[in-house]
């Protein structure tokens, strides 16, 4: 379950940091990409030569090395995990009260991804109140946390304390990332993009929409387990690999392919930006530039989300998208009701940061009970993941 995961592997001062050598080595070879940082402290247990060694990347200590600059808030982002083993007693009261003297705690705080610890000192240390205390308060950050083994301990003193063994971590790394496949055997159709209606063979009718928000959807969903079918309008954005990519340039070439598919799937999530109308006629050569004004006759599209709807059963899972710029509460509502979705997305223009060509988005979603729920501005890939965690939460209401 390790094979292509991003693990940010972090080492305190503690006498059990010398079993990271074999936990790095035991990452490596089931296929994760491993990159190490290590506290001060952490080099008088195990040498930065060893795990550069061994995980095939340069060992990370200061924020700052002469020229250079570790830049915690990328590396905080590009993990799919963060684990700190082992964690001391003094890392975890610095991460209890998010102090940031060094590069592990800087990335620690700029991490996006989830962060497990496995903690690691004497008994007496261990059932300290203020490491109880700490450890509470790591928890309710939603950290995991891997439990202490009980055994012969540094001080040569048996009980608990004990960092779990390099094996149990990783068995630990692979349940976690196993029950992470929510939607392992769904099978989830995805819109996104832009359409072009055409005028002529060289003009069309569009709008702004890149396609990143429905790329993002469908990389989410793909790296949960389920196979995607990616229904993309006219973008320059490339799909991740194994997703099954339908491209299409109207509105009435994605509707014909929303259409034929969705009976076999589980989940639909129509985050394209189709457009509503469509010129009647289209000219079979370039329209010239003949008078001063000029008058196209337009017809509506296909509803496609309207369309599923009517064609949705109990088992399958309808999303559906609004992009508004004024009275967006209720227009949203009323396509959750009028379109028969079970949830719908909301943009709203007036958002900074949110809306066609950015790489941010901010969103309201609402369930078919009218249940609002309210998200920040963020990276559309994090936007995706609360997409499918809402998704996810309301399939098992």
């Amino acid at each position: 379950m390790l094979q292509g995961k991003k693990i940010i592997l972090g080492i305190t001062g503690s006498i059990a940091a010398y079993k990271t050598a074999v936990l790095v080595r035991l990452l490596v070879k089931q296929g994760a990409e491993v990159k190490v940082i290590m506290t001060t402290a952490a080099k008088d247990f195990v040498t930065p030569l060893v795990l550069s060694t061994l995980s095939k990347n340069d060992v990370l200590s200061d924020i700052a090395n002469n020229d250079s600059w570790a830049n915690h808030v990328m590396l905080g982002r590009w993990a799919d995990i963060m684990l700190i083993a082992p964690l001391s007693c003094n890392t975890l009261a610095k991460m209890a009260n998010g102090l940031c003297d060094n590069l592990l705690m800087a990335v620690y705080l700029s991490a996006t991804c989830p962060v497990v610890v496995a903690p690691a000192m004497d008994e007496d240390m261990w059932h300290h109140t203020s490491t109880k205390d700490n450890l509470k308060k790591l928890s309710s950050f939603s950290n995991h946390i891997i439990p202490v083994a009980n055994g012969e301990l540094a001080s040569g003193l048996i009980g608990e304390g004990r960092m779990a063994e390099p094996e149990n971590i990783v068995e630990w790394l692979d349940h976690f990332f196993l029950n992470k496949l929510e939607l392992k055997g769904k099978k989830i159709l995805v819109t996104a993009g832009p359409t072009y209606e055409a005028l002529d063979p060289v003009r069309f009718i569009g709008n702004h929409s890149s396609g990143k928000m429905g790329i993002a959807l469908a990389a989410e969903m793909q790296s949960r387990g389920a196979n995607v079918t990616l229904v993309l309008g006219p973008s320059i954005i490339t799909a991740p690999e194994n997703i099954e990519v339908i491209k299409v340039k109207s509105a009435s070439e994605m509707y014909e392919a929303c259409i034929s598919r969705f009976d076999k799937m589980d989940i639909a999530v129509m985050s394209a930006a189709v457009a509503d109308y469509t010129p009647v006629n289209i000219a079979s050569e370039k329209i010239k530039k003949n008078d001063d004004s000029f008058t196209i006759e337009l017809t509506k599209t296909k509803d496609i989300l309207k369309s599923l709807g009517e064609k949705k059963t109990d088992k399958q899972f309808l999303v559906g998208f609004a992009l508004e710029t004024n009275n967006e509460k209720a227009y949203a509502l009323k396509k959750l009701q009028t379109k028969n979705a079970d949830m719908i997305v909301l943009n709203s223009l007036n958002d900074i940061g949110a809306g066609f060509g950015h790489d941010t988005n901010k969103i309201t979603i609402f369930d078919r009970g009218g249940k609002e729920y309210n998200f920040d501005t963020k990276s559309k890939q994090e936007v995706a993941k609360d997409i499918v965690n809402t998704i996810i939460k309301l399939l098992h209401a």
